[in-house]
C-alpha cells in the first residue's frame, strides 16, 4: 500500500534481539493516536472488500492491532497464543524458527467451519509464524481470505512461505 509514513513512527533498534538483528519497534507508532488510528483504518481499507467472519491476531503486539481491525469489519477477534497459554482445549501447531522451533495455539472452538478469516500481525519477517497460524486455521476449518501487516521485511522473504494467499503490508522495508 506504500504508506511510508509509517517509517516514521517506527524506532529501529540496531543488534536486537541479537547481533545482526535490526529490530523494528512498533511502540512509537502505538502510543501516537493519530498514527494508530491510522495504521487501523489503513489495513481495514487493505481488505475493505472481502466479508471477514473472524480476524485472527498472533500473539503479542498481534492482538494490538488486529483486536479494532476485527471491531472496524464487525467481524470476531481471535487470539492465536504461544504454547500454555490457553485455558482450554487447544490446537496447536509447531514450526520452526532460525534458531529452533516453537509452537503456536488455538482455542478448538474459536474457529468454525467455512468461517472467513483475516490474519493479522505487526510484522512479516521470514513467514513462519503466519504460515502456522494458516495451518492452525485451516485445520479447524477455516478459510484464510487474507493477511494484512503493518510491516513487512520483505529481505526475509516470509511472503514465499504464506502460499500465494493475498497478503497485504502498510510498509516494506
Amino acid at each position: 500500500m506504500g504508506a511510508s509514513w509509517v517509517t516514521d513512527h517506527v524506532r529501529e533498534i540496531a543488534d536486537y534481539p541479537t547481533s545482526g538483528v535490526m529490530f523494528r519497534d512498533i511502540t512509537p507508532l502505538l502510543g501516537d493516536r493519530a498514527a494508530f488510528g491510522r495504521a487501523v483504518d489503513d489495513l481495514v481499507t487493505c481488505f475493505h472488500d472481502l466479508e471477514v467472519d473472524r480476524v485472527v491476531g498472533i500473539e503479542s503486539r498481534g492482538f494490538i492491532i488486529a483486536a479494532p481491525v476485527a471491531y472496524r469489519l464487525r467481524a470476531g477477534f481471535v487470539p492465536v497464543r504461544k504454547a500454555g497459554k490457553l485455558p482450554w482445549a487447544v490446537a496447536r501447531e509447531e514450526y520452526e524458527l532460525e534458531y529452533g522451533t516453537d509452537r503456536l495455539e488455538i482455542h478448538r472452538d474459536a474457529i468454525h467451519p467455512d468461517e472467513r478469516i483475516l490474519v493479522v500481525d505487526d510484522v512479516l519477517a521470514t513467514g513462519g509464524t503466519a504460515a502456522a497460524t494458516c495451518r492452525l486455521v485451516e485445520a479447524l476449518g477455516g478459510t484464510i481470505v487474507g493477511l494484512g501487516f503493518m510491516i513487512e521485511l520483505s529481505s526475509l522473504g516470509g511472503r514465499a512461505r504464506l502460499g500465494g494467499r493475498r497478503t497485504e503490508s502498510l510498509v516494506s522495508y
